[in-house]
């Protein structure tokens, strides 16, 4: 009797364990017993049965600074995931974004276990910066699962084989997040304007931007009291998130994730740290603010690497800035008490921004099948030693 197939995933991120439980169910759907799942990654992943011999909330880190502080630990559990390679010996190894992590043990796999299949799930944003990546991974591992046709041709043309398999945000159902029912639990009037704020998922997003969004809405409860305030706390960062909110002189609805889409359906406009959550909130139908900030030398030491227009995954795809981009200096109370503001006092802007949200979603890929899938199907037919 052949052995249950055996893969590996590893994820360092909340977004990359999100990824890598979608990939471990469709995986057991199409082989139930006959696989079985090894790795790192968090929550998610272990719900589906990835248990991880550490925590990965250590390895969310954002920045140069950040990385060069954190760049003992991080060197400790890449030893910590190649051991654990070695030691299973998997069919396979899906790396799940979080670049500077696993280029590091995706290098390191390949010297020790030759054999095995390595796959990475998301590749760097080349098209956004430092494009001499995509050479760097097609080098590294045997395939790539990419979530958009735009990221395709940067690593095709090095010689990456690549599949697009479309963002799981680009899936999520949201039909059981009533926002009616949501502002109805939360004493929030319907006709009451609500501001959501994501304020993002690392630590140092936290730290950085809950200040900025604090003095924002203070502005902004100035102009208008009746304004209401949902924050959405990730469970990475929900008890930071949870005791900084609790220190705001003015009332807001700590949201966990369990009630995130819900929030995202009811919000009048959105406030949002850079990242997935973007796509998402474009799903919801919520006109948005996108805000980020790096600590000033790590900014300083990365600007000159940003080639892209955009940050926002679908400003990218439509090719221009439908939500108003804040990054680094631009990123200040003042400035997005404005934008929001802007959106908040006008329901046409707010129906336009939405309209093209949703049309920039579809050049994303919205319509196609089910990215959880697509990646399964993608990782059976490298193990099966077909890359097309």
């Amino acid at each position: 009797m052949s052995r249950p197939l055996k893969v590996m995933m590893v994820a360092a991120e909340a977004s990359g364990d999100a990824l890598g439980a979608g990939l471990a169910k469709a995986l057991k759907a199409r082989l139930g017993s006959d696989v079985v799942f090894v790795g790192v990654g968090g929550v998610a992943m272990a719900a589906e049965g990835v248990d991880s011999p550490f925590d990965i909330t250590e390895l969310s880190v954002m920045g140069w600074l950040e990385g060069l502080k954190a760049y003992g630990v991080v060197r400790r559990r890449v030893a910590d995931t190649v051991a654990l390679a070695v030691a299973e010996r998997p069919d396979a190894v899906v790396l799940i974004d979080s670049w500077g992590f696993t280029i590091r043990v995706a290098k390191l796999i390949r010297k020790a276990l030759p054999n095995a299949k390595l796959i990475k799930y998301v590749g760097p944003q080349v098209w956004a910066s430092r494009p001499g990546r995509a050479k760097t991974l097609a080098t590294a591992v045997d395939h790539l699962l990419a979530l958009y046709a735009f990221d395709a041709p940067w690593f095709e043309r090095e010689g990456l084989a690549t599949t697009v398999v479309g963002s799981q945000a680009l899936h999520v159902d949201m039909s059981g997040s009533d926002p009616v029912v949501f502002r109805a639990s939360r004493g929030i009037a319907a006709a009451a304007p609500l501001l959501a704020v994501l304020p993002g998922s690392r630590p140092s997003e936290i730290r950085l931007m809950t200040p900025v969004y604090e003095a924002a809405i203070a502005r902004l409860k100035a102009a208008d009291s009746s304004l209401e305030i949902a924050v959405v706390a990730a469970g990475t960062v929900a008890a930071d998130v949870t005791a900084r909110v609790a220190t705001w002189p003015f009332r807001a609805h700590l949201i966990g994730e369990d009630q995130k889409y819900a929030a995202m359906r009811a919000a009048t406009v959105a406030l949002a740290t850079s990242g997935t959550v973007s796509t998402e909130l474009a799903l919801a139908g919520a006109p948005m603010v996108i805000a980020y900030r790096f600590q000033p030398l790590s900014y300083a030491i990365m600007k000159p690497f940003f080639t892209g227009k955009y940050a926002t995954l679908f400003n990218h795809a439509a090719d221009e800035e439908i939500a108003k981009e804040l990054i680094q200096n631009d990123a200040t109370p003042e400035k997005a008490a404005a934008a929001v503001g802007r959106l908040l006092a006008d329901p046409a802007a707010r129906a336009d921004q939405a309209a093209r949200q949703t049309a920039a979603l579809d050049l994303m890929g919205r319509q196609g099948r089910d990215s959880s899938e697509l990646a399964a199907e993608a990782v059976l037919r490298v193990i099966a030693g077909r890359s097309a």
